[in-house]
């Protein structure tokens, strides 16, 4: 998304600079591009551990961007959560009008929490020595929490993801709802459904996408002609659940080649119970698949016109949706064609940097 945020500025003809650690768009002026690639905080990828080292290389590119604000004639600043809180406040100092993309939800999820210090961030902050060391280096909920407060715009990807912005007391005048995009062009329908009844679910095999309900509700319903494809990595959490796997259940694993994952498939499954916006709705709907998805993954899937919308962790609910699509083709293919003119119609990348644009727009008119 970071690199289609750019191509939009460069169409645009705006005189933009961007930093970051990779850079992987080599269409994009490379002048313009500040790598970090060669950041000492490389050097402690291998020391830290992940968890650590994600939250440095967020660190370290805040501390960047902020230099350059801070003796830069900046228009607009454009910064992610959880990488921007220094960036922000040199916003603010200076006057800079700033906006701040949100990948999920509001870090408090909608509910009610507390601003103040939560027993384990107190025993985080209390830490000493080498874990004190460490510690420094998380992205912290306090800081999230600031950066929602400091930034004069947000981003968010869906409804849900702005619902929970509300609840936690967010103006909703600072709210601007700005969806993802997808390659209608790579991400195209099969010529022809498979005649097997083939649910595909792509994304991480976690707990909090629901793929436990799914294994679960699958095995229940031993449909006759019928496979269960599982495309994406594999978590611990979920691999104890995969021992014992029918034949009717296939274990992908990560895919590069996605495209062709979605169009061997009959459905769309993805019960999620929390997502900011799942790229996967975009794509599975590109490719003329009827979706059995949740609320929570976004705004992509609408009931009963391209997809069947359920609960989350709701194995009842689930079942019910797959027996229905199982023994409906007919449904199958208008949700599904629907499915793919949404995507066409609404989620190409052109709509997302025009949207983009008028963000950029509506916080200069502010």
């Amino acid at each position: 998304m970071a690199a289609e945020s750019l191509r939009g500025a460069e169409q645009a003809k705006m005189d933009w600079r961007a930093i970051a650690f990779d850079r992987e768009a080599t269409d994009l002026p490379a002048n313009r591009v500040r790598s970090l690639a060669l950041n000492p905080v490389r050097a402690i990828s291998w020391i830290v551990g992940s968890e650590y080292y994600y939250g440095a290389k967020k660190h370290a590119l805040d501390k960047t961007a902020a230099v350059e604000l801070a003796v830069r004639e900046v228009e607009i600043f454009h910064g992610w959560s959880g990488e921007s809180v220094r960036s922000l406040r040199e916003c603010r100092r200076r006057g800079i009008p700033s906006l701040i993309e949100i990948p999920t939800w509001h870090r408090h999820k909608g509910k009610d929490k507390p601003t103040r210090l939560t027993k384990s961030e107190r025993e985080r902050a209390a830490a000493k020595g080498w874990q004190k060391f460490k510690n420094g280096m998380l992205v912290t909920r306090q800081q999230m929490l600031e950066e929602y407060e400091l930034a004069d715009r947000i981003l968010v990807l869906s409804q849900k993801a702005e619902e929970t912005f509300l609840a936690a007391g967010v103006p909703k005048e600072k709210l601007f709802r700005h969806q993802r995009g997808v390659d209608v062009v790579r991400f195209s329908p099969a010529p022809q459904p498979p005649e097997k009844f083939v649910a595909v679910f792509v994304g991480a095999l976690i707990k909090r996408k629901g793929v436990h309900h799914l294994i679960d509700v699958w095995r229940k319903l031993a449909l006759k002609d019928a496979e269960l494809v599982l495309a994406g990595t594999v978590h611990e959490e979920i691999r104890p659940l995969l021992q014992d796997a029918s034949s009717s259940i296939r274990i992908l694993g990560f895919s590069a080649r996605i495209e062709d994952v979605y169009r061997g498939g009959a459905v769309h499954i993805f019960p999620s119970e929390c997502e900011g916006s799942a790229k996967c709705t975009y794509e599975a709907a590109a490719c003329g698949l009827p979706q059995i998805t949740t609320r929570e993954s976004g705004d992509v899937v609408q009931r009963e016109e391209n997809g069947l919308i359920i609960p989350p962790n709701d194995p009842d609910a689930l079942g019910a949706a797959i027996l229905r699509l199982y023994n409906d083709r007919d449904l199958c293919a208008r949700l599904g064609a629907a499915g793919r003119a949404r995507a066409v119609g609404k989620f190409t990348w052109d709509h997302f940097r025009t949207r983009l644009l008028e963000a950029y727009r509506s916080l200069l008119a502010r």
